[in-house]
C-alpha cells in the first residue's frame, strides 16, 4: 500500500521568515518521505501482529510528543552586532 502524497508547507524560521532554499525544502521533504514510510510499515507489522491500528496510531503520536532537538541552535550574529576588528595588530596584555 503505498502512502498518500504529504501536503506542500510553507517552512518558517523561529522569528516567522519563510525558508525558501531549494536544498534545504528538499532534505525537509525527503526527511517527511521517510518518517512517514516508516511509520506507514510500522502501523501494517503492529496491525498484522494483531494490534489495534488506533492504539498503535495513539502510540505514534505521544512518540512524536516526546521529540526534543538535542542540541543548541544560535543564529549568526548580524554584521552590526559583530566586534569591530582591530587594525593596530594583536593587543599587548
Amino acid at each position: 500500500m503505498s502512502s498518500r502524497p504529504l501536503p506542500e508547507t510553507v517552512w518558517r524560521s523561529p522569528s516567522g521568515e519563510v525558508v525558501s532554499c531549494v536544498e534545504k525544502l528538499k532534505v525537509l521533504r525527503e526527511n517527511l518521505e521517510e518518517i512517514q514510510q516508516l511509520c506507514q510499515d510500522a502501523l501494517e507489522d503492529a496491525v498484522l501482529m494483531g494490534c489495534d491500528e488506533r492504539q498503535f496510531k495513539q502510540v505514534l503520536g505521544n512518540l512524536f510528543k516526546l521529540v526534543a532537538r538535542q542540541y543548541s541552535f544560535r543564529p549568526p550574529l548580524e554584521e552590526s552586532a559583530k566586534p569591530a576588528l582591530e587594525s593596530n595588530g594583536p593587543r599587548a596584555i
